[in-house]
């Protein structure tokens, strides 16, 4: 059986302007470059760790 891989909904819920540029690329390195964009990305150690780092900015649906 295949296995399917855990997938996270990620939605930009706020503004990178005025922000540091680590925070800004981290929404790039995410996907995310515009207001309320959603993205589904696979559940990963890395991927966590990119949105801990702009928590503020993004909003996570399981």
């Amino acid at each position: 059986m295949a296995e399917q891989k855990k997938t996270i909904k990620v939605t930009q819920i706020g503004s990178p302007i005025r922000r540091p540029k680590d925070q800004r690329a981290t929404l790039v390195g995410l996907g995310l470059n515009k207001m309320h964009k959603t993205r589904e990305l696979e559940d990963t150690p890395a991927v966590r760790g990119m949105i801990a780092k702009v928590h503020h900015l993004v909003r996570v649906e399981e």
